[in-house]
C-alpha cells in the first residue's frame, strides 16, 4: 500500500469491511512506518505567515491547530466512516461527547426532539434536563412501536434520537420505517449505534441521517480509554458540527484515537466471536431465569426485526430475576469470574444492575417509564470461553437460590 492509499476514496471505498478496517485512514509519513503514527501535538509550525492565513481561510487542507486537525484523529475519522459507509466522520472525546455534539449542534430555541425512552441514563439526562435548559422540548415514546414515532412528530420536531438495541432493555427500533417517516417530515434522525457497531448494523442503509457512537465500548473494545464519534453526510458535518466542535472543543486526544485505531483492527472478529458467546451464555440463562433480553433469541419479541437488520446480536444482554435488588445483588455478589463493572464492549465479561449504576442518576419512576428495574441485570459477555462464563453464572445462580 502507498503512502496515501488508505485516505483515497476513490480505492478505500471498494475494499470489504475488514479490509477497511486493517488499512482504511492510513497515512504514512516519510518515515514509512506500517502502523498508523501518534502525533502527540497541540499545534503545528508554518514556513511562512501565506501558509497560516491560506489554511486559515479554509485554502489550504493543512493542519492548523489539533481541535481541528490533527493527523492520528484525522485517521481514525477516515477509518469509521469507511466502515459506516458514511461520507464524513469526527471524533470526540467519549460517547456522551458524541451525543451531545450530535444534538446540540442542530437543536436550537424553540425546537423539537423525539426520543426513544428506553436509553442510557445519560442519553435520556440529556432528553430530559439539559435540553430543556435551552428552550428545547422533547417527547419520549416507546421507541419499538411504530406508530408512536409519527403520532409524537410536531411541527417543530427536528430529530428522532434513539438507540437500537437499547441500553439495558435490548428493545430494538425499525430503522427502515422509522428513517424513512423522518425523512418524509424533513426530520433529522441520530442513530446511537454503539451496541451493535458497523460491524453488526449499518443504520445509514436502512436511511439514518447521523450515527453516533460512544467507541470506548466495542471500536476500542478493551476498557482502555474513552472515545466518541459522529458520522454523517459531508454537508452535516462541515458545515454543522464541525462550527460546534471548533467553538466547543468536545475533541478526542491523539493517543486515544490512536488505540482505538487499533482496536478497529480486530473489531469484526471480536464482535462476531462476543456475539456467538453472548448467544449460547444467553442460551443458558433462558432455562434458568425468569426473562432473558437478547435480540438474536427466537423468543425476543422483535426476533424477526433483528434478523433482518442485525448481523449477529451483539455482546449484550439483561436478564430479569423475581427477587428485585436484593436478589440482583446477591447474584453479583457471588460472581467469581466475571466482573461487577458498568462498562460495555469489553474482551471481559462484565455484569452491572442498571438501576444503582448506568441509570441511577434518572431516578426511580424515569427508569420505570423506561423498563429498567430494580429486578435487572445487564450482561457484557467477552471473549473468554464461555463454557467457564456459563459456569461461573451457574455457580453465582445456585449461590442465590435459583
Amino acid at each position: 500500500m502507498k503512502r496515501t492509499t488508505g485516505q483515497d476514496r476513490s480505492i478505500t471505498r471498494h475494499w470489504r469491511p475488514a479490509t477497511q478496517a486493517v488499512r482504511g485512514g492510513t497515512w504514512r509519513s516519510e518515515m514509512g512506518e506500517t502502523s498508523e503514527a501518534l502525533f502527540l501535538t497541540s499545534g503545528y509550525a508554518y514556513d511562512n505567515a501565506a501558509t497560516v492565513a491560506a489554511r486559515f481561510a479554509g485554502e489550504d487542507n493543512g493542519m492548523t491547530y489539533s481541535r481541528l486537525q490533527n493527523p492520528t484523529v484525522q485517521m481514525l475519522e477516515e477509518r469509521i466512516a469507511l466502515l459506516e459507509g458514511a461520507e464524513a466522520c469526527r471524533a470526540q472525546a467519549s460517547g456522551m461527547a458524541a451525543m451531545t455534539t450530535s444534538l446540540l449542534c442542530q437543536l436550537s430555541a424553540g425546537d423539537h426532539i423525539v426520543a426513544a425512552k428506553a436509553a442510557f441514563g445519560s442519553c435520556r439526562w440529556l432528553v430530559d434536563n439539559l435540553l430543556p435548559r435551552f428552550g428545547i422540548t422533547g417527547t419520549t415514546i416507546n421507541a419499538s412501536d411504530n406508530a408512536s414515532w409519527e403520532a409524537a412528530i410536531q411541527p417543530n420536531t427536528k430529530v428522532f434520537f434513539f438507540e437500537s438495541p437499547a441500553n439495558p432493555t435490548m428493545d430494538l427500533v425499525d430503522l427502515e420505517f422509522v428513517c424513512a417517516l423522518a425523512r418524509r417530515h424533513g426530520i433529522v434522525t441520530v442513530v446511537d449505534n454503539a451496541f451493535a457497531t458497523s460491524a453488526l448494523q449499518k443504520p445509514m442503509q436502512f436511511g439514518a441521517d447521523v450515527v453516533a457512537y460512544s467507541a470506548t465500548k466495542m471500536m476500542d473494545g478493551q476498557g482502555r480509554v474513552l472515545a466518541g464519534a459522529v458520522c454523517g453526510s459531508a454537508a452535516f458535518i462541515n458545515d454543522v458540527l464541525l462550527p460546534f466542535q471548533r467553538n466547543t472543543g468536545p475533541n478526542i486526544a491523539p493517543f486515544n484515537a490512536w488505540v482505538v485505531l487499533k482496536g478497529l483492527e480486530t473489531l469484526d472478529l471480536r464482535i462476531m466471536r462476543q456475539s456467538e458467546n453472548a448467544l449460547k451464555v444467553a442460551t443458558f440463562l433462558e432455562a434458568r431465569v425468569p426473562r432473558v433480553l437478547y435480540p438474536y433469541l427466537p423468543a425476543h419479541p422483535q426476533h424477526a426485526l433483528a434478523l433482518k437488520q442485525m448481523k449477529a446480536g451483539g455482546s449484550i444482554l439483561s436478564i430479569e430475576l423475581d427477587g428485585g435488588r436484593a436478589e440482583a445483588h446477591g447474584l453479583l455478589d457471588a460472581l467469581q469470574l466475571v466482573d461487577i463493572s458498568n462498562n460495555i464492549g469489553d474482551s471481559r465479561s462484565l455484569m452491572c444492575h442498571p438501576a444503582s449504576s448506568t441509570h441511577h442518576g434518572v431516578g426511580p419512576a424515569t427508569r420505570a417509564d423506561m423498563g429498567v428495574g430494580e429486578n435487572m441485570l445487564r450482561l457484557n459477555v467477552g471473549l473468554e470461553d464461555p463454557d467457564d462464563v456459563i459456569e461461573d453464572l451457574d455457580q453465582a445462580l445456585r449461590a442465590i437460590g435459583l
